[in-house]
């Protein structure tokens, strides 16, 4: 059993503004790499060379400075609409969140296997494992 804590974290926003901006600055490290690559290009290092230094893949290195040479800054800001779209309407979400309030010691298996009995939906582990984190955050 640990030690209590002695000092308690204060909880100066919601834990979904905390997530939201933590999720503006991951973007923003996203940004920030590429302008470090085109920065690269700039001083005319050689493609190969520029993507190995912000590791990342020729391809995708092309990828953004074709995207920089159409569009500019503009081109190199992540598009990005959230993945794929859920299995599960958001009616049936919001009743696992409710079966999730009602039971918090619902193993992933079992959440899994509720799943696919109440909605004739697979998921994998891991995928329920992701939702999850969505789901308890709501």
């Amino acid at each position: 059993m640990g030690r209590s804590e002695k000092i308690k974290v204060e909880k100066h926003i919601s834990k979904s503004e905390l997530i939201k901006k933590i999720r503006q600055l991951e973007i923003q490290k996203k940004i920030l790499k590429r302008l470090y690559f085109i920065k690269l290009r700039y001083d005319d290092v050689p493609v190969e060379k520029a993507c190995k230094q912000v590791g990342v893949s020729k391809t995708v290195a092309y990828e953004w400075q074709e995207r920089w040479n159409n569009e500019g800054y503009r081109g190199i800001i992540p598009k990005f609409a959230g993945g794929r779209p859920s299995k599960l309407t958001k009616e049936q979400q919001n009743e696992i969140k409710q079966i999730l309030n009602m039971n918090e010691d619902i193993s992933i298996k079992e959440l899994r296997d509720l799943i696919y009995k109440k909605y004739n939906i697979k998921y994998s582990l891991k995928q329920v494992r992701e939702n999850l984190k969505k789901w308890k955050d709501r």
